[in-house]
C-alpha cells in the first residue's frame, strides 16, 4: 500500500500546484525558487511564496488570476537566528485542512473550513531551520512561522510584509492599542496623511483589521490565533512606500516555549461579499476549549452608562428601572457599569431574575489582574448569581495582556462566566476558542462621538473578525449627528453577541415604534449576506450598507447612510423562495414609521432616506393569515417568595429551621414549580436537611411551601452568609425563570480571632477598597503591599483611606479589641498624611487615637467592646486632606468567648 499512497500524494501535490518534494524535511534542496498554494475547489485564491537570489522569501496573493497582494517579504529573527535571508529550501509538506465546528456568537453559527495547507521548510547557512506554513481558502490567505526546539523562543521582530499597489484605496486606523481612533479613506502609499498621527519619524502605525481596494476585488489585513504565547501585532508604513510591515507591540521581542508557531498573518481576498461573510479569522482558530456551551446566552442588554454615567451605576433605584424596562421588552440582561456598590448587587441580581433578566457586571482588568483578585471575585459574583462581567481598560497588546487574557477566559470558563472586553484588544479568533466571550469593544463606538462615515467603514473592517461592542441606539443623544432609523439600524448592522443599547428608558419611550423592532431583535445569526452597499462614495456623495442576517426563518435587515441622503435600493435576492412578508422602520420627520409590503427574492426594496440616514426590517414568510412578523414578548409574572425566618443570629454548631412560600397571586398557572435550599452555594461545612418540593401546575392563589433546617459547622468562625431559598418554574422557548430570596445569617466571631479574617458587614473608603492584610494600595482591590509601619512589616491587618469606615458583627459574644495602628510606609515619603483611628462599639466611641502622623510613628489602640453587637473601625482625616491618608489597622485581634 505505501507504494499507491506515495504515488496519491505526488498527484495532490501537482494538483494544489507545487514542487513535488519528498514529505521528509530532510529532502535536498531543489532549485526551484517559487511554488503555489491554491484554495480549494473551483475558488479561485492563490498564494505564491518564492525564494530570491539572496535566499530571502517572499508571499504574493492572487484573486481570479488577478495579483491583489504582491511579493511581500517574509521572515523572522530570533534571538539565535536571522530567518530572513541566506534560506535555502528543505521540503514540502501539502494537507487538507478541513473543518466543522459551531459558533454560539458570531456571523454565522454553523461553520465549515476547507483549506489547503502547505508547510515549506527552510535552512540557514548554519543549519537552522525553520517552517512556513501557508494556508489557502476560498475567503483568503494565511501564514505562520514555526520555529522548532524544545528550549525558549525569543522573537526579536518580523520582516512579514504586506505589499500594495500605491494607488490601492486604502482604508486604515491608526495604531492605538484600545483601537479607537476614527477610519480614514486614503490610499497605500498616502496613509500616513491619516488622523491622528501615530507616527515615529516617517513611519506610522495601523491597526488591524485594513482594507484596500485593488481592481476588482479586496483585501483585509489581520492576524488570527494570538494568546500569551506572542503579543498583538500591527502594520508599520514608511511614508509614501507600498509596504505595510509586521510590528510586535510597543516593539519588544516576545518569548515563548518551543516549539514556537507564530500567529497567523491574514489576508481575507474577494469581493466585499467574500469579505462580509468571511470566517477566515476563526477557521484558523484554535477549537473550543469549552465542551458545554449550553450555559452560554447571546442577547439584548439595556445599559445606563451613556445616558447617566457613575451615578446611574451607583444607584440601585436606577438600575431596578432598567430591569423593569428590560423585563417589560424582552431584553436578556441589564449591564450594571462602573460605580456599583457591592452592598446592594446581590439584592439587585435576585431583583433581576425573579423578571427573567439577568445582570453584568463592570469590572476595570486591574480589580482582576491577579489570579488571588480573580479567585476573590469571581466565585463571590457567580454565588449572587451574575451572569457575566464587562472588563475594561486593558488597552495593551503586548504579550503579558494576553497571558492575561489567556488566564481570566480560563477562569470564568470554569465558572460559567460570560464576558465582555472593553478598552481591549480586537477579536483575533478569540470567540471561537474561548465562546464565552460576548463580544469585544475594540473600535471608536457610540460613546466616543458619531460619524456616520466610520459606520460604514466598520462594517467592512472591524466588525468582519468577531463582535463588536458599539452599543447602538442613543436615540435621545444630545445634538444628534444622525437620524433615529440610523442608530436604530446599527443595531443590526454591528453583529455582536450581547448588543448593549445605548438609551434610557425615557429615550427609548419616545421611540415606540424602535422599541418595537428592538424587541424582536436577536444577536445571533445563521446567516449573513451583504446585501447592499460598499465603503466607498457614490456619485451622489453617500456612502451605505446595508446588512441582512437571519435567525431562524426571519431576516432582518438593517441599512446605513452617511452623506446628503437618498434612495437606499436593496435588492432582496438573500429571501428563498416564495412570497414574503417586509415590515420596513425608516425615517419620517425626525421620528420612525413602519410600512408592510409583500416582496418575492426577485423584487428590491427601496427605502428614502435623509441625511446620514437608514432603516431596519424584518422579512418573514408570507404564510397564509400572517399580518407581522413579530412574536410575542410575555414578561415574567409577579410572584411572591416569603421565608421565615428572614434573619437569625446562629452560634457555630447550632441549627436553624428555614420555612419558605411561594405563590403567583394572578395570571394564568405556572409549570413544573420547584422550591428548595440552594445547598450547592452553602459554604463549606453548612448542611442543609430536607427536600425540594414541586408542583406540576402551581395556579394563581395556591401557595408551594417547604421546611429545611440549615446547620453551622462547629468550627466555623465569625461569618455573614446569606442563605438562598430558590423557586423556579418553566417558561416555553425560554430559560426558566429564577425567583430567591435568602435567609441573613450571622455567626459571632469566638476565641482569639484576628479582624482581617471576618466578613466585613459594610465597609467604605476614601480610595479603593479596603484592603486585607496588605496596605491601601491604589484603587484596584488587592493591590497593595505588606503594611509597614515605620520599617516594622506586618503579616495581617486592615488598609485603609481616610475616611474609611468597616463594620464587623460581634454579637455580644467579644470582650476586647487591640492593633497597632499609623500611616503605611508607603507614602511616607509625602509631607502630607494625616489621620485619626477610632474604635465604636453600637455607635458609641470607645476609643480614639490624636492625629497621627508619618513623622510620629505608629501607636497602639485597645478598646473595651464587652456587650457590642458591633465593631467599627473608623479612619478619619487629620486635617489636611485625604490624598496620603494611607492608614492601616496591623495586627488588629479580637477576644471573645468561646
Amino acid at each position: 500500500m505505501k507504494p499507491r499512497q506515495l504515488g496519491l500524494t505526488a498527484i495532490a501535490l501537482a494538483l494544489l500546484g507545487g514542487v513535488v518534494a519528498a514529505p521528509s524535511a530532510a529532502a535536498a534542496p531543489t532549485k526551484a525558487t517559487a511554488w503555489t498554494v491554491r484554495s480549494p475547489g473551483n475558488t479561485s485564491i492563490t498564494a505564491t511564496l518564492g525564494l530570491d537570489n539572496a535566499g530571502g522569501l517572499n508571499l504574493a496573493v492572487a484573486s481570479g488570476g488577478s495579483q491583489v497582494l504582491a511579493p511581500g517579504k517574509l521572515g523572522i529573527t530570533t534571538s539565535a537566528h536571522e530567518f530572513d535571508s541566506g534560506l535555502s529550501f528543505a521540503g514540502r509538506r501539502d494537507k487538507l485542512v478541513r473543518e466543522s465546528y459551531d459558533m454560539v456568537t458570531g456571523k454565522q453559527l454553523d461553520r465549515s473550513a476547507t483549506m489547503n495547507e502547505s508547510t515549506f521548510t527552510f535552512r540557514t547557512a548554519d543549519h537552522a531551520s525553520f517552517d512556513v506554513v501557508v494556508r489557502a481558502a476560498r475567503d483568503g490567505v494565511a501564514y505562520r512561522y514555526v520555529v522548532g526546539g524544545s528550549g525558549p523562543v525569543t522573537v526579536q521582530k518580523e520582516a512579514s510584509t504586506f505589499e500594495l499597489p500605491a494607488d490601492a484605496e486604502a482604508w486604515v486606523q491608526p495604531y492605538q492599542s484600545a483601537y479607537e481612533t476614527e477610519r480614514t479613506q486614503t490610499t497605500a502609499a498616502t496613509a500616513n496623511t491619516a488622523e491622528p498621527k501615530t507616527c515615529t519619524g516617517s513611519t506610522c502605525s495601523f491597526g488591524y483589521p485594513t482594507l484596500f481596494k485593488v481592481g476588482g476585488a479586496y483585501a483585509l489585513l489581520t492576524e488570527s490565533d494570538v494568546d500569551g504565547r506572542y503579543s498583538g501585532t500591527h502594520l508599520d508604513h514608511a511614508d509614501g512606500s507600498t509596504a505595510y510591515t509586521v510590528a510586535l507591540a510597543d516593539n519588544k521581542p516576545v518569548t515563548a516555549p518551543g516549539p514556537l508557531a507564530t500567529p497567523w498573518r491574514t489576508a481575507i481576498v474577494g469581493s466585499l461579499d467574500t469579505v462580509v461573510r468571511s470566517t477566515l479569522v476563526d477557521d484558523l482558530a484554535p477549537p473550543s476549549k469549552v465542551a458545554d456551551t449550553s450555559w452560554i446566552k447571546p442577547g439584548v442588554a439595556d445599559w445606563s452608562w451613556l445616558t447617566g454615567g457613575v451615578d446611574a451605576s451607583a444607584s440601585a433605584a436606577t438600575q431596578r428601572s432598567f430591569i423593569d424596562y428590560a423585563a417589560a421588552h424582552g431584553l436578556s440582561y441589564t449591564l450594571v457599569d462602573y460605580g456599583w456598590q457591592e452592598s446592594e448587587i446581590p439584592d439587585l441580581v435576585r431583583y433581576a431574575r425573579a423578571r427573567g433578566v439577568n445582570v453584568v457586571l463592570w469590572f476595570a482588568w486591574t480589580d482582576l489582574a491577579t489570579q488571588q483578585q480573580r479567585d476573590s471575585w469571581l466565585p463571590k459574583i457567580k454565588s449572587w448569581g451574575v451572569a457575566g462581567v464587562k472588563v475594561d481598560y486593558m488597552d495593551s497588546d503586548a504579550q503579558s495582556q494576553f497571558q492575561w487574557y489567556g488566564a481570566i477566559l480560563a477562569d470564568t470558563a470554569r465558572l460559567h462566566l460570560m464576558i465582555d472586553f472593553h478598552g481591549a484588544t480586537i477579536p483575533r479568533g478569540l470567540q471561537r476558542t474561548w465562546p464565552q466571550v460576548m463580544s469585544v469593544e475594540g473600535v471608536r463606538g457610540e460613546e466616543n462621538g458619531q460619524n456616520a462615515d466610520r459606520d460604514i467603514f466598520l462594517a467592512f473592517t472591524r466588525n468582519i473578525v468577531g463582535s463588536m461592542d458599539y452599543t447602538p441606539t442613543w436615540f435621545s443623544r444630545p445634538n444628534r449627528q444622525d437620524s433615529v432609523g440610523h442608530e436604530l439600524a446599527q443595531a443590526v448592522v454591528f453583529e455582536s453577541g450581547w448588543t448593549h443599547l445605548g438609551d434610557d428608558p425615557a429615550g427609548f419611550a419616545t421611540q415606540p415604534v424602535a422599541e418595537r423592532y428592538l424587541e424582536q431583535l436577536p444577536t445571533t445569526w445563521d446567516e449573513t449576506r451583504l446585501a447592499a452597499g460598499s465603503p466607498e462614495q457614490d456619485a451622489a456623495g453617500n456612502r451605505q450598507v446595508v446588512m441582512a442576517r437571519r435567525n431562524g426563518d426571519r431576516w432582518f435587515v438593517g441599512g446605513l447612510l452617511a452623506g446628503p441622503g437618498g434612495t437606499m435600493t436593496t435588492p432582496l435576492g438573500f429571501l428563498g423562495r416564495g412570497r414574503w412578508l417586509v415590515e420596513t422602520t425608516s425615517d419620517s420627520n425626525g421620528t420612525l414609521t413602519r410600512t408592510t409590503s409583500t416582496h418575492t427574492a426577485a423584487d428590491t426594496l427601496s427605502v428614502t432616506s435623509p441625511a446620514n440616514g437608514g432603516f431596519a426590517a424584518i422579512a418573514c414568510p408570507a404564510t397564509p393569515g400572517r399580518t407581522s412578523c413579530d412574536k410575542p414578548v410575555v414578561p415574567a409574572p409577579t410572584t411572591s417568595l416569603t421565608l421565615t425566618p428572614s434573619t437569625a443570629v446562629v452560634n457555630p454548631g447550632s441549627s436553624l429551621p428555614v420555612g419558605a412560600s411561594f405563590t403567583l397571586p394572578q395570571g394564568p398557572a405556572l409549570h413544573d414549580v420547584r422550591l428548595g435550599v440552594d445547598a450547592a452555594r452553602l459554604p463549606a461545612g453548612w448542611k442543609s436537611a430536607g427536600r425540594t418540593v414541586s408542583a406540576g401546575t402551581l395556579p394563581a392563589g395556591t401557595a408551594l411551601s417547604g421546611q429545611w433546617t440549615v446547620t453551622v459547622p462547629a468550627a466555623q468562625q465569625g461569618a455573614v452568609v446569606e442563605v438562598p431559598v430558590v423557586a423556579t418554574y418553566a417558561r416555553p422557548g425560554a430559560d426558566p425563570i429564577h425567583v430567591e430570596q435568602v435567609v441573613s445569617v450571622k455567626v459571632p466571631p469566638h476565641g482569639t480571632v484576628g479582624v482581617s479574617a471576618l466578613p466585613f458587614e459594610s465597609a467604605t473608603n476614601g480610595w479603593g477598597p479596603v484592603e486585607r492584610d496588605q496596605s491601601n494600595g491604589e484603587t484596584g482591590s488587592g493591590d497593595g503591599k505588606p503594611i509597614t509601619l515605620h520599617g516594622t512589616v506586618y503579616p495581617r491587618g486592615l488598609g485603609a483611606n481616610a475616611t474609611s469606615d468597616v463594620k464587623i458583627f460581634l454579637g455580644g459574644r467579644c470582650t476586647a479589641f487591640t492593633s497597632t495602628v499609623g500611616i503605611d510606609d508607603e507614602v511616607a515619603s509625602s509631607p502630607k498624611g494625616s489621620v485619626t483611628f477610632s474604635v465604636l462599639g453600637d455607635g458609641k466611641t470607645l476609643a480614639t487615637t490624636p492625629v497621627l502622623t508619618s513623622a510620629g510613628g505608629p501607636t497602639q489602640i485597645a478598646a473595651d467592646v464587652t456587650g457590642a453587637q458591633e465593631l467599627d473601625l473608623a479612619l478619619g482625616d487629620g486635617g489636611d486632606g485625604t490624598a496620603f491618608d494611607h492608614g492601616d489597622w496591623a495586627m488588629p485581634e479580637l477576644t471573645c468567648q468561646g
